[in-house]
Formats: C-alpha cells, structure tokens, sequence
C-alpha cells in the first residue's frame, strides 16, 4: 500500500540551513530528497539528468538569483513543481517569482509542520504561501491594481454569470478541478474562465486573480445576481 515517495531537490547556499530542509523533508513519510545543491550552476548542469517532483529554491545565491533560475527553468519545463524557500519578504520579489511562474514562496522562518503541508498541498495543484506573504502580495495588489476598479460595479457587471463564479471559488482557493465540481463543467471550460478572467482584471497569474477576489469581492461575487 505504500506509495512512491515525492522526490525533492533542495538548493540553498547555507549549509546548516540546506541541511535541517534535507532533514525534515527526509523525515517526513511523504518526501525523499534526491540531489541537493549549494549553487545554481550545479543544479543547472544536472537538472536534465534528474526528474524531481519538486525543487525548492533559494531566492538569493553567490552565484545566480533564484528568479534567474526559475526564468530560465520555466523555459523549458512548466511541469515542475518550483517553491522559493527564502529569508526575504520583499514584495517585488513574492510578485516577480509567481509571475516567472514559482508554485509559492515561502519563509525560511516557516514552521516545519506548515512547510511539509504547504508543498504537499502544492503538489495538489494549490499555492504554497504563507500569511506574511499572502498579506504582502494582497497589499501590494490594492495599492497597485485595484483601486480604479473597485470604485463602481462596471467590471463584475461586465462578467458572465460563470465567470462570477468562476472567480469567487479561485478566491476561495479552489483550484480548477475543485471549481469544475461545483460547477458541474469540464476542467477545459474552466481554464477558459479563467484566461478571460486574466484578460478583463489585467492580473499576469492566478494567485493574483484570488488575492485580489478574497480582498475585495468575494461577497459581492457570491451576492451578485445574474
């Protein structure tokens, strides 16, 4: 009954640091590390020969950023499920690794228990964020986008009924399998929504789309009669 176990690559410059997440990460019944690396030019020149569920990425190496390897992994495999792992809660940079297509980005002061549940669960198809980023990325995104829009009802108001509720279960945190159920439609007819919900708000990834609904228009989403 037992099952393969999730292979991980991890990567970070810290020796000790590197060496607790190999730990943990071994420990835990549902992963097995596989390759760990100090820089990015190792992990680069091995990566072909490899095949990791998950790679967890440090955002600040001597040799290379982090967002540069992620730019130039997702170049060639978008399957790879990739977390930042890093002691830094910059906003620009929580905003540019999800756009470069990171899977989440998380603390290097995150408890252990959350983060074996949060790469768990992104090998569910989900997110992985904690609150400081989650609060981070919801900030920067009233500030930056939303203010315009949250003046009048014209954008909900410009929706179909599906998209509406479409974007109030991604909000929620529903991925597109989960949305699909409650819909009663294909996963296909979902993807659709939501690339028209990309394209109307103007948001470059997903995770925007549901900061944004959870801070703004989640009840409105779920009041709004078509």
């Amino acid at each position: 009954m037992s099952q393969k176990p999730i292979s991980v690559i991890v990567v970070d410059d810290h020796p000790l640091f590197r060496r607790g997440v190999v730990e943990l990460l071994n420990d835990s019944e549902e992963m097995h590390v596989i390759a760990e690396y100090e820089d990015a030019f190792s992990l680069l020149e091995e990566i072909d020969s490899l095949t990791p569920d998950l790679l967890i990425l440090d955002l600040q190496m001597p040799d290379k950023s982090g967002l540069e390897v992620l730019k130039q992994l997702r170049q060639y495999d978008q399957d790879l499920k990739i977390i930042m792992l890093t002691a830094c809660a910059d906003q620009d940079k929580i905003i540019e690794a999800l756009r470069l297509g990171a899977n989440g980005y998380l603390q290097k002061d995150t408890h252990s228990d959350e983060i074996i549940s949060q790469l768990l669960s992104v090998l569910k198809g989900n997110i992985a964020l904690n609150k400081d980023a989650i609060n981070t990325l919801a900030n920067h995104l009233r500030e930056n986008q939303v203010e315009e829009i949250i003046q009048s009802n014209k954008l909900v108001d410009n929706m179909t009924e599906r998209e509406r509720e479409t974007l109030y279960f991604i909000g929620k945190g529903l991925n597109n399998k989960l949305i699909a159920r409650e819909l009663g439609i294909s996963d296909g007819t979902v993807k659709v929504y939501v690339k028209s919900l990309l394209r109307k708000l103007n948001f470059h990834s997903r995770l925007e789309l549901a900061a944004w609904t959870h801070q703004n228009l989640s009840e409105k989403l779920l009041n709004k009669e078509s």
